[in-house]
C-alpha cells in the first residue's frame, strides 16, 4: 500500500502476509459472491486459516472487507498529524488527503474501488462504514486544537461530504489518477453549493 519498513521478525512478516491475503481475498470473494451472501467460513477456507487466526487480525467480516478504507484513513490521520497547520483548515484537510492519495499504490486503488462497490451493494457494510467514518471524524476533531468545536465539526462534515461526492464521481471507472482532481473540484464547489438558491 505505502512505502514502510519491513517487520523485523519472521513472525511479524508472516502476520502481515496473512492479513494481506485475507484482505485481498475478501474483496475479490465478496465481490464475486456478494458480501451479505458469503459466510466468513468461505473466506477462511479460501485463505486456509482458522477462525482463531482470523480474529487475531480482524474484528469481523465487515472489518476485513473495509481494510482499504481503514488503511486510507489511518494514513490520512498520520499525514494530518505531520502536516503544517497554517491557513484555512479546509485547505489543510484537502492537502492532507491529496498527500494520502499520493502515498497509495496501484494495488490499494484496485482494492479500494472493489470495496466501494461492495459498500454500495450491502446495507450492512454501508452501516458499518458510516460508523467507522463517524469514529474517524471524532478522531480528527480530537487531534485539532480549535476554539470553536461546532465550526470544526461542521467543517469536518463538509470535507467528508466533499470526499464522498468525489468518490461518487469517481465510480464506476475508478481511474486512480482522476481521484485527486475530482476531490479538488468537489472541495472548490463547496462555497458555491452553500449559496445555491431557488429560482423565482
Amino acid at each position: 500500500m505505502t512505502v514502510s519498513e519491513q517487520p523485523a521478525t519472521l513472525r511479524e512478516r508472516k502476520k502481515v502476509r496473512t492479513r494481506q491475503a485475507l484482505a485481498d481475498t475478501a474483496v475479490t470473494l465478496f465481490g464475486e459472491r456478494g458480501f451479505d451472501s458469503t459466510p466468513l467460513d468461505a473466506l477462511l477456507e479460501q485463505v486456509e486459516v482458522s477462525r482463531r487466526t482470523f480474529f487475531r487480525n480482524f474484528r469481523s467480516k465487515e472489518d476485513v472487507a473495509l481494510t482499504a478504507v481503514k488503511q486510507l484513513w489511518d494514513v490520512y490521520l498520520e499525514v494530518l498529524d505531520g502536516i503544517k497547520k497554517s491557513g484555512p483548515l479546509a485547505d489543510v484537510f484537502l492537502a492532507a488527503m491529496l498527500t494520502t492519495l499520493e502515498r497509495m499504490d496501484e494495488d490499494w486503488y484496485r482494492r479500494f474501488s472493489l470495496t466501494l462497490r461492495l459498500i454500495a451493494d450491502s446495507p450492512a457494510l454501508d452501516g458499518y462504514t458510516l460508523r467507522h467514518c463517524a469514529e474517524v471524524q471524532a478522531e480528527i476533531a480530537r487531534r485539532l486544537d480549535v476554539q470553536s468545536r461546532l465550526e470544526l465539526r461542521l467543517l469536518i462534515e463538509f470535507f467528508v461530504a466533499a470526499w464522498r461526492c468525489a468518490l461518487d464521481e469517481w465510480l464506476p471507472d475508478c481511474t486512480p489518477g482522476e481521484l485527486p482532481a475530482l476531490l479538488r473540484r468537489s472541495c472548490s464547489s463547496m462555497n458555491s453549493a452553500l449559496s445555491l438558491s431557488f429560482k423565482v
